[in-house]
């Protein structure tokens, strides 16, 4: 769904952010503040119901030891954990067993933006030990915080050096970082794939499902070098045509404009994000429940029996599912929208209409970047035959690029979490990564071939390389840091040791780092110590000039000296 006003997220990928106006009715915009209010008003009773649960679970109080009592405390705790507003959980992975040995994991963010921070799951490997395969999971963006992918993260960072998307909830993004649709998003993946140099396999579960393979499609479009080694997909809505689930139909029947009209609302103050529009999570909330309202119910009455008859391990496994079910997030109503309108209205991406800042997304493109689908026999969300609908997409990929697996037994759910996914679906994710593996002597993106010196031909702001072998020499970096002449300049020819990662400073994407690089720039101290006249340099070589001083790169780059 086209919006009006639009300029992407990071810097990139063109420059300042706007926002937009989904509009909404006059019935849903105050809704955020009703429910803001009533979680207000619901603070005392609360309080006054965990004080309750405390009192009556006391072993020193004699009420604790009858069964009035152990009631009394069950339903307190029952009151208060249905009306509390639930915060982000953590993944808590604290060790992974790694050849039988048991590891620390450290949680450390390597990549972040306004939107969305890229957490790599370090492992206290010991020196000299074989390099594992780099894996990506993109976490869907529909609600639920990555958390929900515990599992999954826990049953693959054995074997993977893993790193994991952890969206941002939109309440908490000031209005002035701008708007993040479904462009965005691809173009987030898209600068992931680029700050990991392509060397890495991609897993997408449920919604990430169908940028990811937009993501994909591009960049073999425009012949990029750091396209991902493989992608796994699982349980995606590729084609919603196929098998279409109840989930689908709502989404067809009552098409964009119902959700506009009716989910967009405003977050309220003092929130970060005061004043962004929002799909919000406690809408999703209520949508999750209602489609299995008994179950829950259910769920919540056994877990006062638990409570009452002291089965505390029951208890707990309610309180771990319900702690990360209820935790939900908002989304903003651009991205929603447009992934409503994109994905389930018109199936824009098998039709062949989908595009990206409006260029067209062109499976048949994806030639190098091997593809693995995974269903669920039971899936109620993505029906069966939607994700396998990538390869009829992706026409031009070879056989022994391509594998699609359905797992018996098993929904939604059951594809990417649970007994069968650890014992069936995981081993076979990791046989198809190794598969896809470049061997050890080829592990990083091959380098163009050496050839004689050349003239270089002055490279213009916003060109993309010609050839795949062209893009990555210019982001390439020699160890050395040998000064040559250029043009009667004295540069930097090669950067002295490993090369700095120019894109993290804001406004500096791949285009103009291998400028940068071009004009013998490869590390933040250079930026840091440019003088006027080497900035003036620089920027006649940018279209349109001023990019230095309007981003503050020097700045910047000095605040990334600092950081070490």
């Amino acid at each position: 769904m086209p919006r009006d006003i639009k300029s992407a997220g990071i810097g990139e990928f063109g420059g300042a952010p706007a926002t937009a106006d989904w509009g909404g009715s006059l019935t849903t915009m105050p809704l955020y503040w009703m429910y803001e209010a009533a979680q207000s008003s619901l603070g005392p009773a609360r309080a006054l119901a965990d004080a309750g649960r405390l009192y009556f679970k006391n072993p020193a109080n004699p009420a604790s030891h009858t069964d009035w009592g152990r009631k009394m405390g069950a339903m307190c705790e029952v009151f208060e954990r249905a009306t509390r507003r639930y915060g982000k959980p953590e993944f808590g992975l604290a060790t992974t067993l790694v050849n039988g040995e048991r590891l620390a994991v450290t949680e450390k963010v390597v990549w972040s933006r306004p939107f969305c921070d890229l957490i790599h799951f370090q492992r206290a490997m010991r020196p000299g030990a074989r390099k594992q395969p780099k894996l990506l999971i993109v976490a869907p963006m529909s609600g639920h915080y990555a958390t929900l992918l515990r599992g999954t993260v826990e049953a693959m960072l054995p074997d993977h050096d893993l790193f994991i998307t952890d969206w941002t909830d939109a309440r908490l993004v000031p209005v002035t970082d701008g708007s993040f649709d479904l462009d965005d998003y691809i173009d987030y993946l898209i600068s992931i794939f680029r700050f990991m140099k392509g060397d890495v396999h991609v897993m997408a579960v449920c919604q990430p499902a169908v940028p990811v393979l937009a993501a994909v499609a591009r960049m073999e479009a425009e012949d990029d070098p750091f396209v991902p080694h493989s992608m796994t997909l699982m349980g995606g809505p590729i084609d919603t045509r196929e098998n279409p689930t109840a989930v689908n139909q709502v989404a067809i029947d009552r098409g964009t404009e119902w959700f506009q009209r009716n989910v967009v609302t405003m977050v309220p103050w003092p929130h970060p994000g005061a004043m962004r529009q929002v799909y919000p999570g406690f809408l999703q909330l209520t949508g999750f429940v209602s489609m299995n309202l008994d179950r829950h119910v259910e769920a919540h009455k056994e877990f006062f029996n638990h409570l009452v008859d002291g089965d505390g391990d029951s208890a707990e496994k309610h309180r771990e599912f319900y702690d990360e079910y209820l935790a939900v997030m908002d989304l903003t109503a651009e991205f929603y929208l447009q992934t409503v309108d994109t994905v389930f209205v018109r199936q824009s991406l098998p039709k062949g209409e989908m595009t990206h800042r409006g260029k067209p997304v062109d499976c048949s493109k994806i030639t190098r970047c091997a593809l693995m689908t995974v269903e669920g026999e039971r899936d109620d969300i993505s029906g069966v035959g939607q994700t396998k609908a990538a390869h009829t997409l992706c026409s031009n990929l070879s056989d022994d690029k391509r594998v699609h697996y359905l797992q018996d037994k098993v929904g939604h759910y059951g594809v990417f979490n649970g007994s069968r996914f650890r014992s069936q679906i995981a081993p076979r994710i990791h046989d198809f990564i190794l598969s896809n593996q470049p061997r050890a002597a080829a592990a990083s993106k091959p380098s163009a071939p050496a050839e004689a010196p050349r003239k270089a031909e002055p490279a213009e702001v916003g060109a993309e390389p010609k050839t795949a072998a062209g893009a990555e020499a210019a982001v390439r970096a020699p160890a050395t840091g040998k000064r040559a002449k250029s043009n009667g300049a004295t540069r930097l020819a090669e950067p002295q040791g490993p090369a700095d990662d120019l894109t993290r400073i804001t406004g500096v994407g791949p285009k103009l780092q291998a400028v940068l690089n071009e004009a013998g720039i490869f590390h933040y101290w250079q930026i840091a110590r440019m003088t006027e006249d080497e900035r003036k340099s620089l920027d006649a070589k940018m279209t349109p000039p001023g990019r230095i001083a309007r981003d503050k790169w020097v700045e910047q780059a000095a605040r990334l000296v600092d950081a070490g």
